[in-house]
């Protein structure tokens, strides 16, 4: 009868039960984090990633921090805050171009009379200046009167710079502080290792590179600068001055495959060490920062930083798609 679709001659379709909602990825997840958390220039920076994003809103996004002396200030390394340039900064703001492909022209010539203006006598970057106003710096980065240059500084800019084939004078005598200090090295700590890393990967002299990146090697193993395997961690005490947990492990100085730190560790020691970061994504989506967390401010807009660190190597190592996958539209009955 017309109406009663209960009849045999107009059957219900068969009802099928909803498929349940697939789990966030861990790139999803992530996503989450970074829009509840983080800074605009983090934000950009994420949908340029892993969003199909443009340049140009993270070059705006950091453009911000930049002063007028050519250099950036503004907490742009979390560690370090008020508006002044600092060392730390001008790297940071370095790694950033040098990921969108932008490491060049005017800006780059401008930041590198900056740091000629800026370099000890001799021609290398001090990690924090002195200023007239006593701003809040991290307390592991102390103010001198008359702060020498350090390999953890330079080393990072220097690197950078000659991977995007900047020539400038005030590399020559930068370039020269660097392998002084890398072939001189008979004692270290992570971060310096990591600065060695950042100088090594980018410098031309490529066969000179790889000589040093084999002697620092064997001073990594043989002093214990980074943990090789994850489960035995209390063998691998923090260095002086280090937070209790703040510890480097292969990925945090082999960032890419192709880094000549990738040579120190053996396929395993690699593997268990990714499978290690991959396993630190809290569950809010984000990763934690190691170091101590001396101020709240810095160590909220550091956690966004780590972040995208952690996505970044996760994906060098084939451990994470390129993009965030988004879901299509629901297919019409």
């Amino acid at each position: 009868m017309p109406g009663d679709e209960a009849s045999p001659q107009h059957p219900q379709p068969a009802q099928t039960p909803a498929d349940p909602p697939a789990a966030p990825t861990p790139l999803a997840r992530a996503e989450q984090f970074v829009w509840l958390t983080a800074r605009v220039l983090e934000q950009r920076r994420f949908a340029f990633h892993f969003l199909g994003g443009d340049a140009d809103p993270v070059d705006t996004a950091l453009g911000s921090y930049l002063n007028g002396d050519g250099g950036y200030g503004h907490a742009l390394d979390p560690d370090l805050r008020g508006p002044l340039s600092q060392p730390l900064h001008t790297a940071h703001a370095l790694r950033v171009l040098d990921s969108l492909g932008r490491c060049g022209g005017q800006r780059v010539e401008r930041i590198c009379r900056h740091l000629t203006g800026v370099s000890t006598a001799e021609g290398a970057l001090p990690v924090v200046f002195p200023s007239p106003h006593a701003y809040p710096a991290a307390p592991y980065h102390p103010v001198h009167d008359d702060p020498p240059g350090e390999l953890l500084t330079t080393g990072p800019v220097v690197g950078v710079l000659h991977r995007n084939r900047v020539w400038h004078a005030w590399l020559f005598r930068a370039t020269d502080f660097c392998w002084d200090r890398i072939e001189n090295l008979r004692h270290s700590h992570p971060y310096e290792i990591q600065s060695a890393v950042a100088f090594l990967d980018g410098v031309p002299d490529r066969a000179r590179a790889a000589a040093a990146a084999d002697r620092l090697g064997r001073l990594v193993r043989e002093q214990r600068l980074v943990v090789l395997d994850p489960r035995r961690r209390d063998a691998y005490p923090p260095a002086p001055g280090y937070g209790p947990d703040e510890q480097l492990f292969p990925y945090d100085v082999a960032r890419r495959p192709e880094s000549l730190a990738r040579g120190w560790f053996t396929d395993e020691e690699l593997a268990r060490s990714l499978d290690f970061l991959a396993s630190e994504q809290q569950p809010d989506g984000g990763w934690p920062v190691r170091r101590r967390d001396w101020a709240p401010g810095s160590a909220l807009e550091r956690r966004p930083i780590a972040t995208l660190e952690a996505l970044l190597t996760l994906r060098a190592y084939g451990r994470l798609p390129s993009q965030v996958s988004r879901p299509g539209p629901a297919p019409r009955p």
